[in-house]
């Protein structure tokens, strides 16, 4: 078997080939190749293939294993990914092409091997504790392995990367391989990022080497910038050499440019830029402008009072450090608790109900409950419904608005043509009579939802009920599905069009806020301060009337309430 080496199969591009054809796919594409090359070309012991979401990199690592085998069956491979499933998946199938092609029938395993799904030895092996592949999910255990290539296979997904305590546990986890590679062994991430704050970003101060294939050739900033020396080089040459291709696909018998625009369209342009694009820089600061840091996040009641007044500070004092608040923040955002409460709690000034209507598709219903005091505006819930303006969703909103004592329901216009608020009124009458208006817009989207909502959290002006921020995640499939949350939308929402594929939640948090926007015209220690007037005004009245129901029987002109109240006042 060894002599493959010295033939045409012994290198990996002819034998993914031989793979391709034997599964009836067309022949692998230039893109395929050129990843192909690297897997077995690179000299680095320590690398990361980043590539574009359906590129095929899975198929190239399980031939990749497949053709390390059929040139030394003594080698040891680890396949690691996010999910056990996941990667039973991957030694599943490349146990299936040993069984099935002709030339790797030497290495199908005996009777006495190991030949699981989980973990299986090739017939040529000589005995070993250590299986030929092994199969594990990122939160395995992999004490006890030995590996002389370790492959971790998207080992970083949307659900595992979502909050800083995950990324944290990721980040630990993987440091483990180094105690599990055997003397000159091999490491080598496959994947594509999921979030800003990338696991790979951090492989390169590891030691790792990382090679990029983007969908779309970059421009010559994003060549420098985002990318530098990371950028497969045959991607950069053409880039340059040939600017017209710029903006257009890198790997066209895979997708074609109309394929990847209806794919950035559904994606939304942040996340088609980190899973197609592989980009993860912030251009700046002022990308992602809303911040979970900015917030005030404490328990409320449902239909309780409100505190007069609260003090904002990032202390390290302040910060939430509940295991159960997942934080979906970009890196190093946090959750602060008030610094302080100061004065009374009180009635709120008013509470509305924001609703973003959907169709029966893909979106939500969304709906946003925002109370306002002095100034400060309290999200008491948010959520979404996902059967469109089913019977169902419109006694559910009502149930809602009752609840939450709201006094105004504001529904978005643009939708049906006010169709939604025809449907809904008759529900409403019957469960919870509330006055119910329209509203409607024409500014871009992204941009009206930012003007609206930055300036409030700069000024520290919105606050969340905990609870609120456990239940929006959680009815997200626990995380599972992030981009419906409102948290993860709301920081990752930028100016660009179409920046995020799901807007429900935040649309009808910023329809709810901008209704508050003419209370927040003074600041909150005014409105404080106002407050603890009309307080002192009420007291004083009260006090006056006790006063004088005490001495009715006496000289009512000297002692009547307009005297004793002139008297005190002064």
């Amino acid at each position: 078997m060894s002599d493959i080496s010295k033939t045409p199969l012994g290198d990996f591009r002819n034998f993914v080939w031989m793979v391709w054809k034997h599964l009836n796919l067309p022949e692998p594409t230039q893109v395929q190749y050129d990843i192909a090359e690297y897997m077995q070309g690179s000299s680095s012991r320590r690398k990361v293939i980043e590539a574009f979401r359906g590129v095929g990199k899975s198929y190239l690592a399980s031939a990749f294993v497949c053709h390390q085998l059929l040139l030394n069956p003594d080698k040891k491979f680890l396949v690691v990914s996010a999910s056990k499933s996941r990667a039973d998946d991957f030694s599943t199938f490349t146990l299936r092409l040993i069984n099935e092609m002709e030339i790797l029938k030497p290495l199908i395993p005996r009777d006495s091997d190991r030949y699981s799904k989980v973990a299986f030895d090739v017939g040529l092996a000589k005995a070993s504790h250590s299986p030929s592949v092994k199969s594990l999910g990122i939160t395995g255990m992999m004490t006890g392995s030995r590996a002389d290539i370790i492959i971790a296979d998207d080992v970083e997904s949307l659900n595992n990367s979502l909050t800083q305590g995950n990324r944290d546990r990721i980040s630990d986890t993987v440091k483990e391989f180094e105690s599990i590679l055997k003397p000159d062994g091999h490491i080598m991430f496959l994947g594509t990022p999921q979030c800003e704050m990338s696991l790979y970003n951090q492989l390169s101060e590891r030691g790792y080497e990382i090679r990029i294939w983007p969908a779309r050739y970059p421009s010559e900033d994003k060549l420098s910038n985002a990318y530098g020396s990371k950028i497969a080089p045959n991607v950069r040459k053409m880039a340059l050499e040939r600017p017209e291709l710029v903006g257009h696909t890198t790997d066209p018998k895979r997708f074609t440019d109309t394929d990847l625009s209806e794919r950035e369209a559904s994606y939304g342009r942040s996340m088609f830029n980190l899973q197609f694009m592989l980009d993860t820089t912030l251009s700046d600061q002022d990308r992602y402008p809303l911040k979970l840091s900015d917030l005030l996040v404490m328990k409320l009641d449902k239909a309780g009072l409100l505190p007069a007044k609260l003090v904002w500070s990032p202390s390290p004092t302040n910060e939430i450090t509940d295991p159960t608040l997942p934080v979906v923040g970009l890196m190093g955002d946090r959750y602060y608790f008030p610094a302080e409460i100061v004065g009374n709690w009180s009635e709120p000034d008013g509470c509305v109900m924001a609703i973003d209507p959907s169709g029966r598709g893909k979106d939500e219903t969304a709906y946003s409950i925002v109370k306002s005091l002095n100034g400060q505006l309290f999200v008491m819930a948010v959520g979404g419904f996902g059967d469109g303006y089913t019977d169902a969703t419109l006694l559910g909103l009502a149930t809602l608005a009752k609840t939450y004592k709201v006094n105004k329901v504001l529904v978005e216009a643009n939708f049906g043509d006010g169709m939604f608020t025809k449907l809904m009124t008759p529900v409403f009458n019957k469960v919870y009579s509330v006055t119910i208006e329209e509203v409607k817009h024409s500014k871009q989207k992204e941009a009206r939802i930012i003007d609206t909502i930055e300036p409030i959290m700069n000024q520290h002006r919105l606050v969340f009920s905990l609870d609120t921020i456990k239940q929006d995640y959680h009815s997200t499939s626990g995380g599972d599905n992030p981009q419906r949350s409102l948290m993860y939308q709301l920081t990752r929402i930028t100016r660009d069009r179409g920046s995020l594929a799901t807007d429900d939640r935040l649309d009808a948090l910023s329809i709810a806020c901008a209704y508050w926007i003419n209370s927040l015209g003074s600041s909150v220690d005014d409105a404080y301060a106002r407050q603890q007037a009309r307080e002192f005004e009420k007291s004083l009245e009260e006090f006056c009337a006790s006063v004088e129901g005490r001495h009715k029987h006496r000289h009512k002109k000297e002692f009547g309430m307009s005297k004793v109240y002139k008297s005190l006042r002064s």
